[in-house]
C-alpha cells in the first residue's frame, strides 16, 4: 500500500508540472481510492463517535466540523485502507444480526459497528487557483455525509446513486486539504446484504469553470438502413463570474478509432452560473452495431472552445444498435428477435461483500455469459457503472433499476441520476422504476406514480422504454397498469395470458421467476445444516415455480420478452427457508462462489447450442448400496443413454424443455451419460466414485495479471484422490499464504452455513484518555512527587474554558495526567499513540518512564493487556514559548496527544471445502515480480499455484 501523504504528493507535483508547462488537460478525472484513513465509530455515543456533533457551534458555523470531521484531527493511528472497501464483511457473524443482511453484526443492534469514518488529505497546489474541483461518489452504503476542511458539503441518504461534490470553494490551495466522509449503515434500505462503507470508487475530477456538466453528454443513434442518425445533447455549465461566449465541437470515432463524422457548431452565450443545451446530429455510413455477438462501440470526443481555445474535452462511448419491445413478438435487437435469458442479481460476492474489484464484475459476468445468459437486472438499485462498462464489452442486456418509487425531490432527484449516468450505455434496454410495491401496487396511486415516473425518464431519454416489475396484477388500477412495458414477479403470481389479452399493446417481460432453493451438490434436505437438496423443484410455496416449469411456460409464449430467473448467484441475507444459522440465500443458479448449481445446468441445456449433458447426482454414496438414486440429466442432445459401469440402462429421447430421469439402484463405479444428436454421438459427462482425499488441487482462472491493475485471478480450491479426481464431499479445512506480489481479497465456498471468516482483517477499536488535568511546577523534577496525587489542590482541566483575565499564570514546566481504559478483552493488543505535545515532553505510564517506537509518525507503546483498573498517563514538558493556551485549545480535549488503539487479530486465511469446493480471490500488487499460492490442509498434500505479475 502507497503511504497516503506520497500519495498526496504525486497529486500535487502532477497539478503542478501541467500548470508549470501549460501541459494540463482541459479535464483531468482521477481515481483516489488508496490512501485512505478508517476507523469505526459509534450510531448512538458520540464520545465513542471521537467526540464528533459535541464542539459548540458544530453545525450553526461554517468550518466548525469537530472530530474526525475537523481538517487537524488526529488520524494516524487509524487503519489504512483502499478502495473500494466494506467494513461489513470483515465483522463476524451473529444470531443477533439481520436474517436480510447475512447476519452480520451490523445494523441497529450493533451500533459500535454502523459507523465508518474515511479520511484523506488532497494536496492542490497554488497554481491550480481558477480550476474546478469535484469529488465524485459512485457509491457508500449508506447515509453518508462528506466534509472539506471542516466544512460540512453534503449529505447522501442513498447508498446506491452515484453523487458529485463541488469542493473548488472550500480549498487550500498550495496547502493541506482534509476530506472526510461519515458513514452510518444502521439502518437498511433493502431486505439482502448491502454491506457498509465507500463500497465503489471515489475520483477527483478537475475542470475550467467553462466546462461540460457532470453527466451532460448524451449521443444517441437511430438506423436506417445502411447509415445512423446521431443526436447529441451536450450541456455546457459556466461555473465562472461572468458571462462567456463558446463554441462545440464534436469528432465521433469507430471502434476501431478511425474518424468517421465531425461537427463544429455556432458560437452560444452561457450566463454566469448557469447551463446551455447544445444539440448537434452527426451521420455515420455503414455503422458497425452494438450486438450481444459484437459488442463494439463508438467514442465521441466533445471540445469546448473559448476565443478559440479548448477548455475542456469529454469522451463519450456508446453503442449504435436499435431496440424495439413488441407486444406480439417479445423483444428485437437490431431487428432481430432475441430472447431474454436473464437473472437477477445484488452485487455481493462470496469473501468481498459488495467491495468488488473491476474485474470481479467481468468474472461474475462471464460465468453468467458460459449458462447462456444474455440479460441482468440491477436487482433493486441502480448497478455500479464498472458493471455497465463490462456489460457494454461482453454484450450483456440490462434492466436498469431504480430503487424506489416515488417523485418526492430526494427520490426524483435519484431516478434522475440514475438516467443521466447510464444512458449512454448500449446494453442498457429497460429501464425500471420500481419493484414490489405493495402499498400501491393495485391502487389508483400505484398507475399514477408509474406514469409519472415514465415519464420523467423518458424526458431525459426517449431512446429506450420503462418497466415496474409487481408481485399482483389483474386489478383496475395499479402500477401494472401504469406500466409502459409490464414486468411480472413469478407467473404463478399472475395471469399472464389473461393480462395480454386485457393490454394487446403492452409489451410484457417476466423479471422474476424460480426462486427455488438449493443447495450446491447436495441431494438430501438437511434442515440442521440448512441445505435444501439441489433437484429442481418448486421449493417457495404457490407463487413460484420450478426453474424447468418456469421456462417452459415463457418459452412457449412468443409474446413475451423472456425471463429473468431469481437469482444468477446465490446472496448474503434473505436465509429463506431458515433463519440462524443460514446466512445466505439458496435462491441462485450459482452459489456465493460462482460455481454453477444443477438447475443452472438446466439453463445452460436450455439457453446454449454447443452439445452438452450434465449428469446429477455425483457418485459417492457409501452405505446405500442398493437403494434407488434419483439421477437426472439436462441435456441439449436429441438423445441421451445413461450408463453405469459399462452397462447401458437404457437411452431416451429429450423432450423440448424438460430433462431426463432415472432411478438407479446405486453401486460404487462410474456413471455415464451420454448424448446424441442426428445419431452422432456429440456430448458426455461420468459421475465416478472417487477415494478419500490425498492432495490439495489449486486450478486458477488465469496465471498472469497486471501489475497495480484492477484485476482478479479465482482460484478454485478442490481434494484429490490418489487418481486425481476432485472429491465431490470433501469438506476438509485448508491454510492459504501468498509470496511475492499478490494478495489474497476474500474466500469462500458457497456453504449458505459457514460461519468462517470470509476477509480475515484485523479489528480495531480506538478511545480517548479521559479526565484530563494539568498543573503547572516550577522544575521538571518536581513531577515525580506530583504523579501519584491526582487528588490534591492545584489541579485543573487544562481544555476548560477560562475567560482572558482569569487565565492562570504559566509556570517553567507543566505536568498534565490522564486516565487510561482497562483492557476490555483479553488477547487484544493495546497501543497507545502520542502526539506531539510541546518540544522536550517525557511520558510516564503509571509512574513508569516510557521509550516509545516510531510508528506511522507518531509515538507508539505496547500496553500490558491485562484487565484492571484505568491506567495513568503523565506527559511533562516545559512551556513553550507562546504559553499553554494555544497548546491546550489546539488538543482537541487530548485527542491529538493520546489514542489508544485496541486490536484484536485477524483470523488465519483458511476456509473449509464444501461439497468438493472453495475458491480464492486474489489481486496483484503494484509492481511486477513471480508470485506463488501455497495451500496445505493435515493430512493432505500441500499444492502451490505459481502467478506473473507482469
Amino acid at each position: 500500500m502507497k503511504p497516503l501523504r506520497f500519495l498526496a504528493g504525486l497529486l500535487a507535483l502532477a497539478l503542478t508540472l501541467g500548470s508549470a508547462t501549460g501541459a494540463t488537460p482541459p479535464r483531468e478525472r482521477t481515481r483516489i481510492d488508496d490512501g485512505w484513513r478508517f476507523a469505526l465509530g459509534h450510531a448512538t455515543d458520540p464520545a465513542k463517535d471521537f467526540d464528533h456533533g459535541l464542539r459548540p457551534f458544530f453545525f450553526g458555523k461554517a468550518g466548525y466540523g469537530d472530530g474526525p470531521a475537523a481538517a487537524d484531527f488526529e488520524d494516524r493511528p487509524w487503519r489504512r485502507v483502499d478502495l473500494p472497501h466494506d467494513w461489513a464483511v470483515e465483522l463476524p457473524f451473529s444470531e443477533r444480526g439481520s436474517s436480510q443482511h447475512g447476519m452480520k453484526a451490523v445494523g441497529r443492534g450493533f451500533p459500535e459497528n454502523s459507523v465508518g469514518w474515511y479520511r484523506r488529505e488532497l494536496a492542490v497546489p497554488a497554481s491550480a487557483r481558477g480550476r474546478r474541483f469535484v469529488l465524485e461518489f459512485d457509491g457508500v452504503f449508506r447515509d453518508s455525509v462528506v466534509w472539506v476542511n471542516g466544512h460540512y458539503l453534503h449529505h447522501e441518504a442513498s447508498g446506491y446513486s452515484s453523487f458529485q461534490v463541488d469542493i473548488t470553494d472550500y480549498l487550500n490551495f498550495g496547502g493541506r486539504n482534509v476530506v472526510a466522509v461519515r458513514v452510518d449503515a444502521t439502518t437498511q434500505e433493502g431486505w439482502w446484504y448491502e454491506g457498509a462503507g465507500i463500497y465503489r470508487h471515489v475520483w477527483l475530477t478537475q475542470t475550467g469553470p467553462l466546462h461540460v456538466a457532470p453527466w451532460g453528454s448524451f449521443a444517441r443513434a437511430s438506423v436506417d438502413g445502411d447509415r445512423a442518425d446521431v443526436a447529441v445533447g451536450t450541456t455546457v455549465r459556466n461555473d465562472g463570474k461572468e458571462a462567456e461566449s463558446f463554441t462545440v465541437e464534436h469528432e465521433l470515432r469507430d471502434p476501431a478509432g478511425r474518424v468517421v463524422a465531425r461537427a463544429k457548431l455556432p458560437a452560444r452565450q452561457v450566463q454566469a452560473d448557469a447551463s446551455v443545451d447544445i444539440a448537434a446530429r452527426l451521420r455515420v455510413d455503414a455503422p458497425k452495431l452494438w450486438s450481444l455477438e459484437t459488442p463494439q462501440r463508438y467514442t465521441l470526443t466533445t471540445h469546448v472552445r473559448r476565443a478559440g481555445q479548448v477548455v475542456d474535452r469529454v469522451d463519450t462511448p456508446f453503442g449504435i444498435r436499435t431496440i424495439r419491445f413488441d407486444a406480439d413478438r417479445g423483444f428485437f435487437l437490431n431487428g432481430r428477435h432475441v430472447k431474454l435469458h436473464g437473472v437477477n442479481n445484488h452485487q455481493d460476492h462470496a469473501g468481498l461483500g459488495v467491495a468488488l474489484p473491476d474485474g470481479m464484475h467481468e468474472a461474475r459476468l462471464k460465468m453468467l455469459k458460459a449458462m447462456g445468459v444474455n440479460a441482468i437486472r440491477s436487482a433493486h438499485h441502480p448497478a455500479t457503472p464498472e458493471l455497465l462498462d463490462a456489460c457494454d464489452r461482453l454484450g450483456i442486456l440490462v434492466i436498469d433499476e431504480h430503487r424506489m418509487m416515488g417523485t418526492a425531490p430526494q427520490i426524483r432527484d435519484e431516478l434522475e441520476r440514475m438516467v443521466r449516468r447510464d444512458r449512454n450505455h448500449p446494453s442498457v434496454i429497460l429501464w425500471s422504476v420500481g419493484n414490489e410495491e405493495w402499498a400501491i401496487e393495485n391502487s389508483e396511486i400505484g398507475t399514477r406514480l408509474a406514469r409519472e415516473m415514465q415519464a420523467i425518464v423518458h424526458r431525459l431519454d426517449p431512446t429506450r422504454p420503462a418497466t415496474l416489475a409487481v408481485s399482483s396484477s389483474g386489478y383496475a388500477e395499479g402500477t401494472s397498469v401504469g406500466s409502459e412495458v409490464i414486468g411480472f414477479n413469478y407467473r404463478a403470481q399472475h395471469d399472464i395470458d389473461a393480462m395480454h389479452r386485457r393490454f394487446p399493446g403492452r409489451p410484457l417481460v417476466v423479471t422474476e421467476e424460480g426462486a427455488t432453493h438449493a443447495t450446491r451438490g447436495i441431494y438430501l434436505d438437511d434442515p440442521a445444516q440448512v441445505h435444501v437438496a439441489a433437484y429442481d423443484r418448486r421449493t417457495g410455496g404457490d407463487s413460484t415455480s420450478s426453474i424447468e416449469d418456469a421456462w417452459r411456460f415463457n418459452a412457449e409464449r412468443s409474446y413475451l420478452a423472456g425471463m429473468f430467473v431469481w437469482t444468477g448467484f446465490d446472496y448474503r441475507g434473505e436465509t429463506t427457508p431458515f433463519g440462524w444459522p443460514a446466512i445466505s440465500s439458496q435462491f441462485g443458479m450459482l452459489d456465493t462462489t460462482g460455481a454453477m448449481k444443477d438447475s443452472g445446468y438446466y439453463l445452460k441445456a436450455a439457453w446454449t447450442a454447443e452439445p452438452m449433458v450434465h449428469l446429477l447426482p455425483h457418485w459417492n454414496w457409501p452405505g446405500r448400496e442398493g437403494q434407488a438414486i434419483d439421477v437426472r440429466v439436462y441435456a441439449n442432445t436429441d438423445e441421451v443413454e445413461l450408463r453405469l459401469n459399462g452397462r447401458s440402462l437404457g437411452r431416451k429421447a429429450r423432450k423440448p424443455y424438460g430433462h431426463l430421469q432415472w432411478s438407479v439402484p446405486y453401486e460404487a463405479g462410474s456413471l455415464a451419460a451420454l448424448g446424441y444428436s442426428g445419431g452422432q454421438l456429440v456430448a458426455q459427462e461420468t459421475v465416478a466414485t472417487t477415494g478419500d482425499g490425498q492432495a490439495v488441487r489449486l486450478t486458477a482462472d488465469r496465471m498472469r495479471l497486471r501489475a497495480g491493475s484492477d484485476e482478479v485471478t479465482l482460484v478454485t480450491v478442490n481434494i484429490v484422490d490418489r487418481e486425481g479426481r476432485a472429491v465431490p464431499t470433501a469438506g476438509q479445512r485448508v491454510s492459504f499464504e501468498t509470496s511475492g506480489p499478490l494478495r489474497l481479497i476474500g474466500m469462500g465456498n458457497g456453504d449458505p452455513g459457514s460461519h468462517e471468516a470470509d476477509k480475515p482483517a484485523e479489528l480495531h477499536r480506538y478511545a480517548a484518555a479521559t479526565h484530563w488535568r494539568h498543573r503547572g511546577i516550577a522544575r521538571a523534577e518536581d513531577a515525580t512527587a506530583l504523579m501519584g496525587d491526582a487528588a490534591s489542590a492545584g489541579w485543573r482541566d487544562p481544555f476548560a474554558w477560562v475567560p482572558p483575565d482569569q487565565q492562570p499564570a504559566d509556570q517553567a514546566w507543566n505536568l498534565v495526567q490522564a486516565d487510561l481504559p482497562p483492557a476490555a478483552e483479553t488477547g487484544a493488543r493495546r497501543e497507545l499513540f502520542l502526539g506531539d505535545v510541546a518540544p522536550g515532553t517525557r511520558f510516564f505510564l503509571d509512574g513508569r518512564a516510557l521509550t516509545p517506537r516510531r510508528e506511522g509518525g507518531m509515538l507508539a507503546v505496547d500496553i500490558d493487556s491485562a484487565a484492571g483498573a484505568p491506567a495513568t498517563l503523565t506527559a511533562v514538558f516545559p512551556t513553550p514559548a507562546g504559553g499553554t493556551r494555544a497548546l491546550f485549545d489546539g488538543a482537541q480535549g487530548g485527542r491529538r496527544w493520546a489514542t489508544l488503539r485496541t486490536t484484536t487479530p485477524a483470523a488465519p486465511w483458511q476456509r473449509s471445502l464444501f461439497s468438493g469446493h472453495a475458491q480464492l480471490i486474489l489481486q496483484p500488487g503494484s509492481e511486477a515480480g513471480r508470485a506463488t499460492l501455497r495451500a496445505s490442509g493435515p493430512g493432505l498434500e500441500a499444492a502451490s499455484l505459481a502467478i506473473e505479475v507482469f
